[in-house]
């Protein structure tokens, strides 16, 4: 039995197809975080993979947010599945059940704790020493402690400690456990980039927590890399060395070094291996000394912020004949029982919809704005008119579309709407316009007529020549005699660039611009960094300390 976690930043990871990164990870169960998919957005190709089940929770007050899905292979169908750890989200036969103690919990706070789509549990058979018996699978996304917000530091604490309560409640009732997922917190300055850059690292609350929860044993000094010491076997009743669960990584690599699992993307972290191991495989103490064989990280497998943790188990997994109830191929969209309200308002080409679900993944934000962009509208449409549809198929056959008038005029330079208007140089019996159209008509006069009135018409364009500012020059619409030189001046000064970087001091390479995004006085604000990718100080090849603010009006 191999089992995968993995915060993939967004389904669309999967770009190309949902089944080939499934494969390619090579795990009888697959749990992912961070979906950023909610129940409205979720797509029949995404739900619903060949050979996989699959069960999501999603985030109930934001959309494009947290999220966790469980994918298990056929092979490894659970008999019991539900979403949350409280119990509030299950209404269904199925359910795993020993909730723990929620005595410490209002009804308020259990019910936020499982609102933003953070746990899916599975439940499956298993064959140890010839004996069946039953693991669960806890897959979980922990809140992150923004330091910006107090209230999210005691609702990642709140949502810890549900989370041990529902763990210890069902290893009790007599099954093997695995906790795994992105915990959010680096448990020791092993596990962390650059632990004497913070400030009282072990003092941390999570880290407090994961102390408590996991079960201690030698110094890490003191350990093998190759193997775990067996002198220092552990055990699940030991009370001097605190918790239920071992981290299946350490128990396995106690002493390695540079093993993270996150990096900024932002900074390029990633290229220097500047991170944080925060993604976990917990596993009860019986669990991983009687059946894990291994545990690692993956830290070449890319698209996104996370590398995958992969576990191997010695016993086989024994598949359920039926899925559990919140199985994603039994939700009414995809059962063939309900459709989507969408569907009786557009009509829809069932041959092109099926050559682009071959193609494309459905449901992606990008693809509805290609969609939207492959019939631009034609050019010389009148600015400011209602566009015309452009396929017929898209208008209901009840009604009719309105026809724009195209006007005979032609259409005026935009960069006339940042020039000085006329109407201050005419005398107001009679417009500019009027004197420009009366030029515009000389083409259409007979010679006799032009003779005429040419000399007329050349007095009242001078005279309204004559009274416009000396830096301005009268623009008629359809003229093309519009000075260059002036009209790239204008439009430089307006659409200026940004500013040339400068060198950094160390490197002396060009530097890269970056804009304050964080609240407070400096918000909006311009500066420069080195361009290098962020990294540790002793490392020569990672960033330097360079930083300059870019100063107004450049």
């Amino acid at each position: 039995m191999k089992i995968v976690t993995w915060n993939i930043n967004g389904i669309r990871t999967f770009r190309g197809g949902i089944k080939k990164a499934l494969d390619s990870l090579g795990a009888d169960i697959i749990c992912v975080q961070e979906t950023k998919v909610t129940r409205d957005l979720l797509d029949e190709r995404t739900a619903i993979v060949d050979g996989y089940n699959s069960y999501f929770s999603y985030s109930r007050g934001r959309s494009g947010y947290s999220g966790v899905a469980t994918y298990c292979k056929d092979s490894a169908t659970p008999f019991a599945a539900e979403e949350g750890l409280t119990g509030l989200l299950t209404n269904h036969e199925g359910a795993v059940g020993c909730y723990g103690d929620h005595t410490e919990f209002s009804s308020e706070e259990l019910q936020l704790l499982d609102n933003e789509g953070r746990a899916v549990i599975t439940q499956h058979r298993i064959m140890c020493q010839n004996k069946v018996q039953t693991v669960t699978v806890i897959n979980v996304y922990c809140p992150r402690a923004d330091p910006e917000k107090p209230e999210r530091k005691q609702f990642k604490l709140q949502f810890y400690k549900l989370l041990q309560y529902r763990a210890e409640a069902i290893l009790k009732d007599g099954s093997y456990v695995i906790v795994l997922g992105d915990v959010n917190t680096s448990h020791r300055p092993i596990d962390h980039c650059d632990p004497s850059d913070i400030d009282d690292f072990g003092e941390n609350p999570g880290r407090k927590w994961l102390n408590g929860f996991l079960h201690s044993d030698k110094p890490e000094e003191d350990k093998n890399e190759e193997e775990p010491d067996e002198e220092s076997e552990i055990s699940e009743t030991d009370p001097i060395h605190g918790g239920k669960f071992v981290d299946t990584f350490r128990y396995f690599h106690p002493t390695r070094t540079n093993a993270f699992t996150c990096w900024s993307t932002l900074t390029g972290a990633r290229q220097t291996n500047y991170g944080t191991r925060i993604d976990y495989i917990f596993a009860d103490c019986q669990l991983a000394k009687d059946q894990f064989l291994g545990a690692d990280i993956m830290p070449e497998v890319e698209g996104s912020d996370h590398c995958p943790v992969w576990g191997q188990l010695s016993c086989p997994l024994l598949p359920s004949s039926k899925p559990p109830p919140i199985c994603t191929r039994y939700l009414p969209e995809f059962a063939g029982k309900q459709q989507k309200l969408s569907r009786f308002l557009v009509k829809v080409d069932q041959k092109s919809v099926q050559s682009e679900r071959r193609d494309v993944l459905p449901g992606s934000q990008e693809e509805e704005e290609r969609r939207e962009n492959l019939n631009p509208i034609r050019a010389g449409n009148v600015s400011g008119k209602k566009r015309v549809l452009t396929s017929d198929s898209v208008v209901p056959k009840g009604k009719k579309t309105k026809t724009v008038n195209t006007s005979s005029k032609p259409q005026g330079s935009l960069l006339s709407f940042f020039k000085p208007k006329l109407t201050n140089a005419v005398p107001p019996t009679e417009a500019p316009v009027r004197q420009c159209e009366k030029i515009l008509s000389l083409d259409e006069m007979t010679p006799t007529q032009n003779s005429q009135k040419a000399s007329t018409t050349r007095e009242n364009v001078s005279s309204v020549a004559d009274g416009l500012p000396e830096d301005t020059e009268p623009i008629f619409e359809g003229s093309t005699q519009i000075n260059k030189g002036a009209s790239l001046v204008f439009w430089k000064s307006v659409l200026h660039g940004p500013p040339p970087p400068p060198s950094c001091k160390v490197h002396g390479e060009p530097c890269v611009l970056r804009t304050v995004k964080k609240e407070g006085p400096n918000m909006g604000k311009q500066f420069f960094v080195c361009a290098r990718p962020q990294g540790h100080s002793s490392n020569p090849e990672a960033r330097c300390n360079f930083f300059a603010w870019v100063e107004k009006g450049k």
